[in-house]
């Protein structure tokens, strides 16, 4: 797991050895159709669409954090807004909008729809959401070494999920933005947003969009120096203080994502490798965060 080499990030270093027992996985990030059927057999809501909890949502805050106004406890979800010049890549408030009444049926806002979209991999889930999910699928999500093994495709010393190159033959492996982020998408790949699955070539596992299209959850919380710690060079995470441990966001329970999105871009960001990590709070969702489900071999 992880990567020594130095074009990467620190979260990913250094390469750690992991074993996994067998298990199956979905060849795709799960639909909007198949999540569908799921909300339609069993009445669930999402996070995304229920009323706002101050009392719980201000655990993740820092002490004494003023309540917003109440239109802004409304529900809804973080969407890509890309600017229309070029912003300062520090600031994500230039290119991230909470946007009321965006869930997972309108991954745009209220006036969206995913008709037409049927085949795209649902978004705006929530870690909870995903996991209600894979119960009701007989399933569950996947560990952290059980994506990144199923994404290297037994390619384990290869940068890409695919190999060396991250376009072979100037042909595109996976859906990421090309030009420049955020304002720019030249969508040379043949797609500006989320694509439907099966639109690139599998992996050597024939699983299809494990690189790019959308971020992917797991069921580990996040660790920022994990692999540091299960390499001895950092003491064991204390977990009865709390469950993870990411310095930029002391307060929130976050869980690790894998696999890059449809906004990992060369100037910007290179998530679009098996060995990236990211973390997610587990309370929200966005419209570049999906999932896929694992089962073990019986």
């Amino acid at each position: 797991m992880g990567t020594n080499e130095m074009e990467s990030y620190a979260v990913e270093r250094p390469a750690v050895k992991r074993k996994v027992k067998g298990f199956w996985m979905d060849k795709t990030e799960v639909t909007n159709e198949q999540f569908a059927a799921f909300v339609e057999a069993t009445g669930y809501v999402t996070v995304a669409e229920r009323e706002v909890d101050w009392e719980e949502l201000k655990l993740q805050l820092p002490p004494n954090t003023p309540k917003p106004e109440e239109e802004l406890l409304q529900p809804g979800s973080l969407v890509f807004s890309p600017p229309a010049h070029a912003v300062p890549l520090d600031d994500i408030s230039q290119w991230w909008k909470w946007v009321t009444g965006a869930n997972w049926r309108h991954p745009e806002g209220p006036e969206s729809s995913i008709q037409g979209r049927e085949n795209h991999p649902v978004v705006h889930v929530a870690y909870e959401d995903a996991e209600a999910y894979a119960a009701w699928a007989g399933k569950r999500l996947p560990t952290e070494a059980e994506w990144e093994f199923a994404a290297k495709g037994g390619r384990a010393h290869q940068r890409y999920a695919w190999g060396e190159e991250f376009r072979p033959n100037e042909v595109y492996m996976a859906n990421t933005f090309q030009g420049k982020f955020p304002h720019q998408n030249e969508s040379t790949d043949g797609f500006s947003g989320t694509a439907p699955v099966k639109s690139f070539p599998p992996n050597d596992f024939g699983l299809y969009d494990m690189i790019g299209n959308v971020w992917e959850l797991t069921s580990d919380w996040y660790d920022a120096i994990s692999f540091a710690r299960i390499a001895g060079n950092a003491p064991p995470l204390d977990s009865s203080i709390n469950l993870c441990y990411n310095p930029s966001n002391p307060y929130a329970l976050e869980k690790v994502i894998k696999g890059g999105s449809f906004l990992c871009a060369d100037d910007y960001c290179i998530n679009y490798r098996p060995s990236a990590r990211q973390s997610q709070a587990i309370d929200s969702g966005t419209s570049n965060i999906g999932f896929r489900c694992v089962k073990d071999i019986e």
